[in-house]
């Protein structure tokens, strides 16, 4: 009797992290595997997508313009709903901790569809760091009925929250998967080049809660360790974000390593 697994995720890390448990599920003749992207981000995980070389079932498109929390939730409730009617599958897995998760499992809930999280588990207790992660994270938790931790101390976590212990599983990272399946000695990139013989500081930012005055203090300390290391370069991938671009153009802009 087969089984069908139905695929939720819309961002970036998302897709790096799930796509290798799609290539995993496809080679199950026995379970029918659907993958739905909720288009939270749109050319971040198509291009995640390519590398893995997956195409989606469903793609509910919900980017749009200055979205917020808000309305990417209400939109992953509404389109998700009719395509999980459509569907029925036996069991939705979500991610981690972004509002398509936690959107999503609450789609599943709501038509009582079992939901497995997938890197359950992770807590700060806070909920205003990292927001609105955490609070998706404990919520995703509250709806699932199996619990796919990545760590002994994830588990813990569950357990220490009442979760049933025969329905919590220690995985390990998923991103280990993605980095076996992807790694390629042969890789070459022009950014590396530009960086050969110095010292290299990869350097990303763009959680909400550092926005603003975090993130200009982060930009300014990177800025002083470029201007006060010559031997130093730094690579930095500047997220989508528009405010966070506006930021970073203005402080690391003119900075030439």
């Amino acid at each position: 009797d087969e089984m069908k697994v139905f695929v939720v995720f819309g961002t970036r890390p998302e897709a790096i992290k799930m796509c290798p448990l799609v290539l995993e599920l496809k080679k199950h003749k026995e379970i029918d595997t659907i993958v739905c992207l909720t288009g939270q981000h749109r050319e971040l995980v198509s291009q995640v997508m390519s590398i893995f070389k997956l195409e989606e079932d469903y793609n509910l498109d919900i980017m749009k313009e200055k979205q917020t929390l808000t309305s990417i939730t209400i939109s992953i409730l509404d389109k998700l709903e009719n395509v999980l009617r459509q569907e029925r599958p036996d069991i939705v897995l979500v991610h981690g901790d972004t509002t398509t998760s936690y959107a999503a499992a609450l789609a599943a809930f709501y038509q009582k569809i079992p939901v497995g999280h997938v890197e359950a588990g992770l807590r700060t207790y806070n909920m205003a760091s990292p927001f609105p992660e955490e609070f998706n994270r404990q919520s995703v938790d509250l709806l699932s009925e199996l619990f796919f931790a990545p760590t002994q101390n994830a588990k813990d976590n569950l357990v220490y929250e009442g979760k049933k212990t025969e329905s919590i599983f220690v995985t390990g990272n998923t991103v280990i998967d993605a980095l076996k399946t992807t790694v390629n000695n042969e890789f070459a990139d022009e950014n590396l080049k530009w960086a050969e013989g110095s010292r290299l500081i990869i350097f990303t930012a763009h959680r909400r809660e550092n926005q603003g005055k975090h993130m200009q203090e982060m930009f300014g300390a990177i800025q002083q360790i470029a201007r006060e290391y010559e031997d130093v370069k730094i690579i930095f991938p500047v997220h989508k974000n528009p405010q966070i671009r506006k930021s970073a153009y203005e402080i690391l802009g003119s900075v030439s390593n």
